[in-house]
């Protein structure tokens, strides 16, 4: 009878953990952050959550800042939330609602290393209650910069966190039927 449980609580375990992992985003895959790199392809179709975390990955010229959307519209980095330098930045979504960010090197915004998405929360508002900043839909993304040279974009494996399968929960779960069996 121990046994039973112990199946069922690592199934159960399984089956809710997916939805409590978060995911760690590499901005541009394996391009990076980096010029010639469609950011507005790169977040389309990607649902980004409170929890889940933004990996920059880029070369010693460029930089990521975080900014307001008026600034992200201007490219400037003057009045930047946050900025890093260090050619790995890690960024926690910590917050539900737009969030923008540029590269503060000179012509690199304007050239498109922009990144505009939209976190949403990670669990459903309580009824009755709203997340003003968090209207649902992406922010609107404008690139100036001339198209580039044709560079395919993966919206497969831009995700480097562990995330177990349902398959995987409903194997256990039936390995543990046949196993009590």
């Amino acid at each position: 009878m121990a046994g039973f449980r112990i199946v069922w609580t690592i199934v159960a375990v399984l089956c809710l953990g997916r939805r409590s992992m978060a995911t760690v985003y590499t901005v541009g895959d394996d391009s990076g952050w980096a010029m010639g790199t469609d950011y507005s392809a790169w977040a389309s179709g990607k649902t980004f959550l409170v929890g889940d975390s933004l990996v920059f990955n880029y070369g010693s010229l460029h930089s990521v800042d975080e900014v307001s959307s008026s600034d992200y519209t201007s490219c400037s980095a003057a009045n930047s939330i946050t900025s890093d330098s260090s050619g790995s930045t890690t960024i926690p979504l910590k917050t539900a609602g737009a969030h923008y960010y540029i590269c503060g090197a000179g012509g690199h915004c304007i050239g498109g290393m922009k990144l505009a998405i939209t976190v949403k929360a990670s669990s459903p508002a309580p009824s009755g209650s709203t997340t003003p900043a968090d209207s649902g839909s992406p922010p609107t993304t404008t690139t100036t910069s001339p198209p580039a040279t044709a560079t395919t974009t993966s919206s497969t494996g831009s995700s480097s966190g562990a995330i177990i399968s349902p398959l995987v929960a409903s194997l256990v779960g039936m390995i543990g039927l046949i196993y009590l069996s």
